[in-house]
């Protein structure tokens, strides 16, 4: 791998933001993104990323090559759960296992958004449809988790029901609406509409990008201390699953596209972990899991592993 690569994305102003807010945790200091603040960011990076998608998505003809990557993506999204289920419960209970299970199988958006703003550094364009892939991809690992958790644990049929509700949120959940709608927007604008919104939906992303950043920052170095509290078995899988997740899938994608900037976004999508769609419908249903633990995981380990040392070795080996 080359290191000037790592070295690269090492120094990139978002991602030292997001090591800025690690420090001020550390350091003791107020420094906080008010709430309401860091929501509309999200709403803002997930917004102006479907929008994109959308309209790179209206300008290519329709091929089986998307209909292969569409498949490859719900795949992943079902088989990564699956295994990863059952290397979890041989240490963890069966709702944290299928907990953590659902949220590696889902995706992060915000890693997605990163390492798009990783791709337009070097210059490189990638496939609208891969917009549409993430977001295709949160249900099928929510519902993998819920179903794992209820065969092995064996709950009664009051909470059976409970479950269909979870089903509906996670086709209902707000950062899926939120991105199938703009990518759907995106794909029924004009040129000439989607240039006089362009200001907002490209020229301040890197911008708002940094300073969603900061925020997730001090969020995982406020969740990192409780967290190694409870052993180096969830430290190791956060650390080592997502690399082996994004490799694996990084080279099946080979399948279903020559693109290195398609097939990268694919590694990311199957190394990445869910800390927004997943926790919020597990939060519903399975009460028994711990929030202390899965959400460390995604936020505090799995996060900022992808965007340090995960995309330049994804990127290598993608070429």
């Amino acid at each position: 791998m080359d290191i000037n690569l790592l070295i690269e994305n090492l120094t990139n102003p978002a991602l030292l933001f997001f090591v800025l807010g690690l420090m001020s945790v550390y350091l003791g200091s107020d420094l906080e993104i008010p709430a309401n603040s860091s929501k509309f960011i999200s709403l803002y990076l997930l917004f102006a990323i479907g929008f994109k998608g959308g309209q790179e998505l209206a300008h290519e003809p329709f091929r089986m090559e998307i209909v292969w990557s569409i498949f490859l993506g719900v795949f992943s999204s079902i088989l990564i759960p699956f295994y990863t289920f059952h290397i979890l419960k041989k240490k963890l209970n069966i709702f944290d296992s299928g907990t953590i299970a659902a949220a590696y199988g889902s995706v992060s958006a915000v890693t997605f958004v990163t390492a798009v703003s990783f791709l337009e550094a070097k210059s490189l364009h990638f496939n609208g449809f891969m917009v549409a892939i993430l977001a295709m991809m949160e249900s099928p690992a929510i519902i993998m988790g819920l179903l794992l958790i209820n065969y092995y644990s064996q709950e009664n049929q009051e909470n059976k029901i409970k479950k269909r509700t979870v089903i509906k949120h996670s086709f209902t959940n707000g950062s899926v609406i939120l991105i199938i709608g703009s990518l759907m927007i995106g794909y029924l604008a004009s040129d000439k509409h989607a240039e006089g919104i362009k200001p907002f939906t490209t020229d301040l992303f890197k911008g708002f990008l940094a300073i969603f950043l900061l925020d997730m920052g001090i969020t995982s170095g406020k969740n990192l201390k409780s967290f190694f509290e409870l052993g180096w078995f969830p430290f190791l899988f956060a650390a080592l699953i997502p690399i082996l997740n994004g490799c694996l899938f990084g080279l099946l994608s080979k399948l279903v596209t020559d693109q290195v900037s398609n097939r990268f976004l694919f590694a990311i999508l199957a190394a990445s972990a869910s800390y927004i769609a997943v926790p919020a419908a597990m939060k519903i249903s399975v009460p028994k899991a711990n929030p202390g633990l899965f959400l460390p995981m995604a936020l505090a380990v799995t996060f900022p592993v992808n965007i340090t040392i995960g995309m330049p070795i994804y990127y290598w080996f993608v070429q």
